[in-house]
């Protein structure tokens, strides 16, 4: 998984088709209220891979959103499911890093003036189809599995959470461990961490 990239991208996706269907493990439960508006958007058709890829994003944004303490007050932020091509070249963009991972986060900035009723804008996420396809067949992982540990991951750095160092990862591997137990999904970290925290093993999940 990638770090937060510094800037925000322009939204230039078209919207994705948003029902519940089928999973890897079933039908997706519908999500409870929260706090937190999520708008998937297809940058890239081919997701067919995943199922219904809207459902299982939305599924993994309110499984973060509904744990305690995880956001105050409203909140909104955007998804794309995007391609390698894509991605490969927004990290090389913004940061300077001209190839595909798996996801990118965009922070939003801080609006000082915002009014109190008004959500909290998050930021943007990207999601390569082709790295997170590969990765999951690697490491054994439903690829609906992977995608929703990526969108959680993406999230929490849109929320301000690092794995610069070892108790930054530490903390948000719990946290991701916590929200995927709410979705039925296993600890992705089985491995022992290096120093930087990233999971080595079968499951390794960062790069």
């Amino acid at each position: 998984m990638n770090d937060r990239a510094p800037i925000q991208p322009t939204s230039q996706q078209t919207k994705s088709d948003g029902a519940a269907a089928s999973t890897d493990a079933g039908v997706d439960p519908e999500p409870p209220q929260s706090a937190l508006s999520v708008d998937v958007v297809m940058d890239d058709a081919d997701w067919l891979a995943f199922g219904d890829a809207d459902a299982a994003v939305q599924s993994a944004a309110q499984a973060l959103a509904t744990h305690p303490n995880i956001i105050a007050g409203s909140a909104e932020a955007v998804i794309a499911l995007s391609s390698d091509d894509e991605v490969a070249r927004l990290n090389g963009t913004y940061r300077h890093k001209p190839k595909p991972t798996n996801v990118l986060s965009f922070p939003a900035a801080d609006t000082p003036n915002r009014a109190a009723d008004d959500p909290r804008v998050l930021g943007d996420i990207i999601l390569a189809r082709e790295t997170i396809l590969a990765e999951a067949a690697e490491q054994g992982t439903p690829v609906r599995h992977h995608l929703q540990h990526l969108v959680i991951h993406g999230l929490l750095h849109l929320l301000g959470y690092d794995h610069e160092t070892e108790p930054d990862a530490e903390r948000m591997e719990a946290l991701e461990i916590t929200v995927l137990s709410r979705l039925g999904i296993a600890n992705p970290y089985e491995g022992d961490l290096e120093p930087n925290g990233i999971a080595q093993g079968p499951k390794q999940s960062l790069s």
